[in-house]
């Protein structure tokens, strides 16, 4: 681990940004939340690994698998196998609730990002890990939109949180193919729970839902992609929630036009029949942010409409939104919303394209964080892996959103104002990375630097009992 976070000392403090950006107070913040998570895990040996294991995450290492992070933490060759065994051990074999821990993170960074603006939407969104063989748990030929075709890989659904700023996934659930429930020999190897069943994608991203309201997270609108906005059953389950929502859908999907009383006009019409029907010169331009080199808009128009359901049943009233770009020869996308028409066509629209972010924070668990590197096949492992990292994210999002406090109403004005792209995750990652180790460390058997036991005088020998962990080597 030395050869992780030495250098970035340097680099730290060339920028300037250790005294600016992560001063004493940050540094308290990184022991009480790390603390808290210690606090569930118990025990000091689940402590130690999650150190390891989350500092292998943020290190610069190209894998974040548990291989290469046991090599980092090893004093050496001959340590890397026991290290590698206990990590293992804590990923795949220990039983730490994921729910607690990922809540604790999620809770955690919520009320740093509010402390800017409220959480406008809950994002459902589902993203793919890209496996070779069969073992993996969950692995098969699908289709998913992170390679954008059908490829042997995990597809996992996703939940999401999203203020005007920031954007943090808080809770995944693997999709397990009928494939793999109905092979025992598969689920026990995999150590696949014995009450798991056959859930669909809409089902998992519903029971996420409903946990999330159990556990009081913030936000009142749904939004998500056609796959699941097509779907009646998905959006009536949300307005049962009590939610709104705001869904792209297919330009297939029929559905009456209303008059100005409420009134059923003619025959279902396709989404895309009733856009070109409306003409052109009916949309209008709206700008919902600013992008990394110019304003995001377009042109959208805004109709009130019903779906088809059951017969005999007379569906509620909804809100068509469609877009049609310009230099585009027809209307492109579809949305079903329920949002209140008393919010204006512009607020409407700012929150239903908060979805598209959904991508990046993907991007940034993937290429920074090693979402998607865990090679494990364990159901349990999968699972820990994916909280270590949302864990390690959350509290980089809460950094970086506290980096622009909302101390002066134009301080805010100019931080709405600025383009979201361009504040890069790894500079908020490279900020506080050593911190997190330093932070880490004392949880530690031995220090990452020259690798022998700690003690509380500063001494470090080899073979010595563990007592209380100094931080003489780390950062000096």
């Amino acid at each position: 681990m030395s050869r992780e976070f030495g250098p970035d000392l340097d680099l730290v403090r060339e920028r300037g940004s250790w005294d600016t950006k992560l001063d004493d107070e940050g540094v308290r913040r990184l022991g009480v939340y790390f603390d808290g998570i210690g606090g569930i895990l118990g025990g000091d040996q689940r402590r130690a690994s999650f150190a390891s294991y989350a500092m292998g995450l943020l290190s610069e290492s190209e894998r974040k698998s548990i291989e290469p992070i046991a090599a980092r933490a090893s004093a050496g060759p001959a340590d890397a196998g026991a290290e590698h065994q206990r990590l293992h051990h804590f990923v795949a074999n220990t039983s730490w609730s994921d729910h607690d821990v990922r809540l604790f993170g999620a809770r955690y960074a919520i009320a740093a990002m509010e402390k800017r603006s409220p959480v406008t939407a809950w994002i459902i969104d589902d993203t793919g890990f890209l496996k070779q063989g069969k073992h993996s748990v969950g692995v098969q030929w699908q289709y998913t939109g992170s390679a954008g075709k059908t490829a042997n890989c995990q597809v996992a659904v996703s939940l999401s949180v999203a203020t005007e700023t920031e954007h943090l996934p808080i809770d995944f659930a693997l999709f397990l193919p009928e494939s793999w429930i109905e092979d025992p020999a598969r689920r026990l190897k995999a150590k696949v729970p014995g009450e798991a069943v056959f859930k669909t994608k809409h089902e998992l991203a519903v029971e996420m839902l409903e946990k999330a309201i159990r556990d009081g997270i913030p936000g009142k609108v749904v939004l998500a992609d056609s796959f699941y906005g097509h779907s009646r059953p998905f959006r009536e389950a949300v307005q049962l929630m009590g939610l709104d929502y705001g869904m792209a859908i297919y330009a297939s999907d029929k559905m009456w036009t209303l008059d100005t009383r409420g009134r059923r006009q003619g025959e279902p019409r396709t989404a895309k029949e009733i856009a070109l029907a409306i003409g052109l010169d009916t949309f209008r331009r709206f700008t919902w942010r600013q992008g990394t080199s110019r304003k995001l808009a377009s042109r959208f128009a805004l109709r009130r409409v019903k779906v088809p359901c059951e017969p005999g049943v007379d569906p509620c009233a909804e809100f068509l939104l469609i877009e049609w770009p310009y230099g585009a020869h027809e209307p492109t996308h579809f949305f079903l919303t329920t949002l209140p028409r008393t919010m204006s066509k512009k607020q409407i629209i700012r929150v239903i394209k908060e979805r598209y972010r959904t991508e990046q924070a993907y991007e940034e668990l993937k290429g920074e964080l090693g979402l998607d590197h865990f090679e494990g096949r364990s159901f349990p492992g999968w699972h820990h892996h994916v909280s270590a990292v949302l864990c390690c994210y959350a509290f980089l999002v809460a950094e970086r959103s506290g980096a622009f406090p909302p101390s002066a109403r134009r301080q805010v004005a100019t931080v709405r104002s600025a383009a979201r792209p361009e504040r890069h995750f790894p500079d908020s990652l490279n900020t506080v990375r050593l911190a997190i180790a330093r932070t880490l460390v004392s949880w530690l058997p031995r220090c990452p630097t020259c690798h022998h036991c700690q003690h509380a005088d500063g001494r470090h020998t080899r073979g010595s009992p563990r007592v209380q962990p100094s931080m003489r080597c780390v950062g000096t």
